[in-house]
């Protein structure tokens, strides 16, 4: 018998449900090319479920329209008998594990961080645009703002934090951790492990780390605040200054490691609840493998199908994202 593989990349993690079994990968390097990075996963999937594999879906963590290639990835699948690829960038996926169909907001921040918004009849997706320009209140940007704080006590330009004896125990003579970094392929990840730290001491009472928590969770927050309001926006334009139809309220969820820390959690519900909207801050109904789960299923009537790249077997590559 058939079955569907489900896989939710990050850049963390990898999980792949197949067969209702979970396996967990190492996280996509998204400075390489995804596409044979999944299907070297899925592959691998594959021969672990022992299950003939019909349907491959993928919720992909930093997926371009250049990238969202399904016709490309079951090309590199048919020889394990795929016969049709749905791919999707994680934001939708995510949003379809935690909320359903509900309107709303679901904010994923790990590594990175994306926002998308569901309204009446739009979508709106905020940030997720990698390390390098974004990615506001993200386990990098927080393990950054981390080590630009180190680096500004070594300098004399800021004030002492606990913070510089984590980076010492990393690199003991600090004048060399530019470099080593520079040169450290799993540079990302490296930046990102430092969010840990300031978690932990601004629950330690650390000023600085504290002071990076709460920036962070006020970052999280605006990217929610600024995704509703262009969904509600464009409903509004759409219904010709009708305010018929608006949602009187959005759900709104935050998942992901960097809401473990109570400290962030807590500056961002606090601009949360202080916005012009009327929010629910809600638990996911599920993870994301839920919402990879879902777009297999999506009809073409679903306010997610345009936001997906399909290819079957018998057919040419069906949709390309917007």
């Amino acid at each position: 018998m058939s079955a569907l593989l489900a896989i939710d990349a990050g850049q963390t993690g990898i999980k792949v449900r197949a067969a209702g079994q979970d396996h967990v990968f190492p996280g996509i390097c998204t400075s390489q090319p995804l596409l044979p990075q999944l299907a070297a996963v899925a592959l691998a999937a594959i021969e672990r479920a022992g299950v003939p594999v019909s349907v491959v879906a993928a919720g992909v963590s930093g997926l371009t329209s250049q990238e969202a290639d399904a016709a490309a990835l079951l090309a590199l699948l048919r020889a394990a008998g795929a016969r049709e690829v749905i791919l999707a960038h994680d934001s939708t996926t995510s949003f379809l594990g935690a909320l359903g169909d509900a309107r709303g907001a679901v904010v994923a921040a790990g590594t990175g961080v994306v926002t998308l918004a569901v309204g009446a009849s739009a979508v709106a997706r905020v940030d997720g645009w990698g390390h390098l320009i974004a990615d506001a209140g993200s386990g990098y940007w927080i393990g950054r703002e981390a080590l630009d704080a180190v680096m500004r006590e070594f300098d004399g330009r800021g004030p002492a934090t606990a913070l510089r004896a984590v980076a010492e125990g990393r690199w003991a003579d600090l004048n060399q951790a530019y470099i080593d970094l520079q040169a450290d392929p799993d540079r990302v990840s490296v930046i990102a492990s430092f969010a840990k730290h300031v978690t932990r001491l601004a629950s330690e009472g650390d000023t600085v780390s504290r002071n990076i928590t709460a920036k962070a969770g006020a970052e999280l927050a605006h990217s929610v605040e600024t995704a509703l309001r262009r969904v509600s926006d464009a409903h509004r334009e759409q219904s010709s200054g009708s305010e018929s139809g608006v949602p009187t309220q959005y759900s709104v969820c935050a998942i992901g490691g960097v809401f473990r820390s109570p400290e962030l959690r807590e500056a961002f519900e606090s601009h949360i609840t202080a916005s012009p909207f009327d929010v629910a801050i809600v638990e996911p109904l599920g993870q994301g493998i839920e919402g990879t789960v879902a777009i297999a299923n999506l009809g073409k009537l679903h306010i997610h199908w345009r936001r997906m790249s399909q290819s079957h077997a018998s057919e040419p590559l069906s949709h390309i994202p917007e």
